[in-house]
């Protein structure tokens, strides 16, 4: 009986792990990149303009 309570608990707490730490925590490192790519093609983009202008 200890052992399916402790199966039963170790399933839950393997599942708030999951839902509850790294699927955020995923999903906030993509939103960091996102907006660093999003900066970084910007920068590009304004660099090639200002370049084609000088000349």
């Amino acid at each position: 009986m200890a052992r399916i309570v402790l199966t039963i608990l170790g399933v839950l707490l393997a599942l708030y792990v999951v839902f509850g730490l790294l699927i955020p925590t995923i999903f906030g490192i993509f939103k960091i990149l996102l907006v660093v790519g999003l900066i970084g093609v910007a920068v590009f983009v304004v660099i090639t303009l200002v370049s084609k202008l000088s000349r």
